[in-house]
């Protein structure tokens, strides 16, 4: 029997390894189109929101993978599967460059009304994308728009998962049971924040998203700094969330490299992708948490 940690109980803290004091993560989400098409199919028609997402494959991921390759460093993206399919030689060198592949969905589909059946289904199309893609089956998930149902963890192990990376009770990754049983299975969990996510920051775009305040890369960057001061104090893990249509945009592209540098420079942070975190923290053999569905009289 496996013993279970409450919901109501915090994650345990996880040992770095290599003697590190705290562990720190890029995860890049390649929405381009497939966000705004989700939102309003009609923005098909509208080529000005077309180019708008295309930024991001276009313009902004060469950029974003030349500043990963001069600083050295292994990034996550988690890519939606019609991205895939749209901009495979992106995806490849992605692939080549030796960064992480993560799941997204198939066209960024939030799960909310979903059935399971059909939240598997999605999972399947985004899989089957990828892998024809790549050649590669991904291990890694997050949600797109951090959406997730209380069948997600079974629906990801069924299908080989290792992590997932969508739920936000902390800021130290665990094993998430699946269920309620006495020996449920586990995913491991490496939480994120809207605080650490560029799209709060950056993003907008007239009758679809966004709440029209653009914010000043340099008001991001000591936001970003003061959150990674404090996490990396108390070993805790920094996950963050860039999109490549809005971070991949000069001025900003300048920021996150100044806090890459940062990062760099504190020799007690391990600077990884998300599946090394997943894996290290699997091979802990943390006791799994278990979040059980609140019932409200």
């Amino acid at each position: 029997m496996t013993d279970l940690h409450d919901v109501t109980r915090p994650a345990e803290p996880v040992t770095w390894p290599g003697g590190h004091q705290a562990a720190a993560t890029l995860g890049f989400d390649m929405d381009a189109e497939a966000v705004v098409l989700t939102i309003d199919p009609t923005s098909a028609a509208r080529l000005s929101v077309m180019s708008h997402q295309a930024y991001g494959p276009l313009t902004g991921m060469p950029r974003l993978l030349a500043l990963l390759e001069r600083r050295g460093v292994r990034a996550t993206f988690f890519c939606p599967g019609f991205t895939a399919e749209r901009y495979p030689d992106l995806l490849r060198r992605v692939r080549d460059a030796g960064h992480e592949i993560a799941h997204h969905g198939y066209l960024h589909e939030a799960v909310t009304g979903m059935t399971a059946e059909q939240e598997g289904a999605m999972l399947d199309r985004g899989l089957e994308a990828l892998e024809k893609v790549t050649g590669m089956r991904p291990v890694g998930y997050r949600a797109p728009m951090w959406e997730t149902t209380y069948a997600t963890p079974g629906l990801l192990l069924d299908r080989g998962f290792l992590y997932d990376s969508s739920l936000m009770d902390g800021e130290m990754p665990y094993e998430l049971a699946e269920g309620e049983g006495t020996d449920p299975r586990s995913i491991v969990e490496v939480p994120v924040h809207w605080a650490l996510d560029d799209w709060e920051q950056y993003a907008y775009l007239p009758d679809l998203f966004g709440s029209g305040l653009i914010e000043d890369p340099e008001k991001v960057l000591s936001m970003w700094r003061a959150e990674l001061a404090a996490m990396y104090d108390e070993g805790c893990c920094f996950t963050l969330t860039n999109h490549p249509f809005l971070s991949g945009r000069p001025a900003r592209v300048r920021a996150l490299e100044r806090l890459v540098e940062d990062m760099q420079d504190r020799s007690g942070l391990w600077l990884t992708t998300a599946g090394d975190i997943a894996v290290h923290v699997r091979s802990l053999g943390l006791a799994p948490r278990v979040f059980p569905s609140p019932v409200v009289d």
